[in-house]
């Protein structure tokens, strides 16, 4: 399955109201990054506003590559909503990897594109579609800190298995999941940071989703932040999830 020009190319964008707020917000939270630093992520300075945050990103990048490095095989992979790309360039370092980053966001992709020159490593702008990859299987597609923007788990899983080989799996990554207890109170808190933050509009398209929501895939728990040794060592707070085709 080699990557092509035709699997690649960018289409109009169906979704800039959300790109304008989404922007807007990462520059007042300040996660709009210059190519110097983007290209070190996940490596940051100490004293940056996130580095903590960018702790537990690097420590879930190691973990999931020692997880496909294991393989031992050459792997075709698909991150979806992959921002500046800094996840997908760390994945093309795995021995015999192809991978394909996609983001609907332009100002992001633009910015992956321009830092991140490798032959096995490609960047395209534009909302996921199955259709696009029907005749390309994935040996891994991957979600990180992406998939709240979907409205529905369900279908954005099932159009994902959809591209995935026989083999293949799914990865979700630094990922908050709900229960039905908190997901009402949850909501509520973010619109309240986003209303804080001056985009209040962009609460409609963030996407509380819960464990429940998982029930009929084959899914595997790799991570869970609950137990007691993850609560103690206090080393990532999310879920690492990986779903097969049945």
């Amino acid at each position: 399955m080699p990557l092509n020009d035709t699997a690649i190319l960018p289409t109009e964008n169906s979704n800039r109201d959300f790109e304008r707020l989404y922007i807007a917000l990462r520059e007042r939270e300040q996660r709009l990054y210059t190519d110097e630093q983007v290209i070190q992520l996940p490596n940051i300075d100490p004293s940056h506003l996130h580095y903590n945050e960018w702790k537990i990103r690097k420590h879930s990048a190691e973990r999931l590559i020692n997880y496909l490095n294991k393989k031992k095989r050459a792997l075709y992979i698909l991150e979806i909503g992959c921002g500046n790309g800094w996840l997908s360039a760390q994945l093309s370092e795995i021995k015999g990897a192809n991978v394909i980053g996609q983001d609907i966001n332009r100002v992001e992709i633009d910015q992956a594109k321009r830092v991140f020159k490798k032959s096995n490593l490609e960047f395209f702008c534009e909302e996921f579609d199955a259709e696009r990859f029907k005749y390309m299987y994935f040996d891994v597609i991957i979600f990180a800190a992406s998939v709240q923007y979907f409205p529905s788990l369900k279908q954005i899983l099932n159009r994902a298995l959809s591209c995935l080989s026989v083999v293949g799996e799914i990865h979700l990554l630094d990922t908050n999941f709900y229960n039905q207890a908190n997901i009402d109170s949850t909501i509520q808190r973010t619109l309240v940071y986003y209303t804080k933050m001056g985009c209040p509009e962009l609460a409609a398209y963030y996407f509380h989703h819960r464990l429940d929501d998982l029930k009929g895939f084959d899914h595997k728990i790799l991570a869970n932040p609950n137990t007691i040794m993850n609560r103690l060592q206090k080393s990532n707070p999310f879920y690492w999830i990986s779903i097969k085709k049945k």
